[in-house]
């Protein structure tokens, strides 16, 4: 007889309560580019209010437990892994880092320099305990993946609920 071996993930959601402002600060972006967008292009000027790539934000996580493991995947383009600090306390997973970014451009008729400096900081509680001394991380192509595999206890913590 064989058996067959089945993984079981869960996913878990971050709750986004400001989730609707985004469609808000799209159309105002699409306002702004409509009204002065077109002129200011045709003079060869730059996008001045167009600064989102310079402003850190908090990075969008995925979090998936597996029976052995806990998976946290964060987006934090631009950045370099030096960049970015991963701490662990009490359960509480913390991502943060810091972006400095200059951009200075000379060109014809026109001069532009700027400056961007800010952090970001997005903690998650994790849900299970998990070994402290085993997490691992890797940062590829922007993307930061954090392992942390789950305490002997956790792993035997699933309870079957029986449907009435």
């Amino acid at each position: 007889m064989a058996t067959e071996k089945t993984k079981e993930t869960q996913a878990i959601t971050t709750p986004r309560p400001f989730a609707g402002l985004t469609h808000m600060e799209q159309e105002m972006e699409r306002w702004v580019d409509d009204v002065m967008g077109r002129p200011w292009r045709r003079l060869g000027m730059p996008d001045w209010w167009r600064r989102r790539e310079l402003m850190p934000r908090q990075p969008a996580v995925e979090i998936v437990e597996e029976k052995e493991q806990v998976i946290v995947k964060a987006e934090i383009p631009g950045l370099k892994k030096e960049e970015i600090q991963v701490n662990l306390s009490d359960g509480m997973l913390t991502i943060s880092g810091e972006r400095k970014e200059e951009v200075e451009k000379k060109e014809k008729g026109y001069y532009y320099s700027e400056r961007s400096y800010g952090s970001f900081r997005r903690s998650i509680q994790l849900p299970a305990e998990v070994k402290a001394d085993r997490v691992s991380a890797m940062f590829k192509d922007g993307v930061l993946e954090i392992r942390l595999p789950k305490t002997e206890q956790a792993k035997q913590r699933e309870v079957t609920i029986k449907v009435e």
